[in-house]
């Protein structure tokens, strides 16, 4: 890797995970503190459930602690090696309770949309913003609606039940603030 294809953030991860390698305590902590909040939606996109998620990044991160030194920058970004790293570890905790996310078609609003989601586009995204960041610049209420449907996987007919608005209202405005999220992250 070039030091022109490595922005900021990237930067600070490798070299984060460097010295984690080496035993930094600090390190860790910041490395967790900029990386959590992302790998917590790996987890939740995977297990669909808070606590089983919860329960995955903890061990996600104990890996991290134990084979810092495995992360080699010229395969992969920081990121994507941690995303890996958790969703390998979520989709095993799936395994091995015995357990497939399965959802009925009848169920299912509208069809898929095809373009990459959010969280590959997260993934995808090797810029100094952070998701966090990204997320606040948007309205509130707007904010609000993403982090619902994303991290809460919410549907918009909940969404629209739960904020009193139509759905139609609801899906403009979920709309709009992917196209902000995903101008942020570029």
């Amino acid at each position: 890797m070039t030091a022109l294809s490595v922005d900021p953030e990237q930067s600070f991860l490798i070299a984060a995970l460097q010295r984690v390698a080496g035993g930094d305590k600090l390190a860790f902590r910041e490395l967790y503190r900029r990386t959590c909040a992302r790998l917590l939606g790996v987890c939740l996109r995977v297990t669909a459930d808070r606590q089983e998620a919860e329960d995955v990044l903890q061990e996600v991160y104990v890996t991290v602690w134990q084979k810092a030194a495995m992360f080699d920058p010229s395969r992969a970004s920081p990121i994507t090696w941690l995303a890996t790293l958790a969703r390998n570890r979520a989709i095993d905790r799936l395994r091995a309770n015995g357990r497939r996310i399965t959802t009925p078609i009848e169920s299912i609003d509208e069809p898929a949309d095809e373009s990459a989601g959010a969280l590959e586009q997260l993934l995808e995204a090797e810029s100094e913003h952070d998701i966090t960041v990204c997320i606040e610049e948007l309205a509130n209420g707007d904010a609000v609606l993403v982090r619902t449907a994303f991290f809460q996987q919410a549907t918009y007919a909940e969404l629209a039940t739960r904020s009193g608005m139509p759905l139609g209202t609801v899906k403009s405005r979920i709309r709009r603030a992917l196209i902000k999220l995903k101008a942020c992250l570029s």
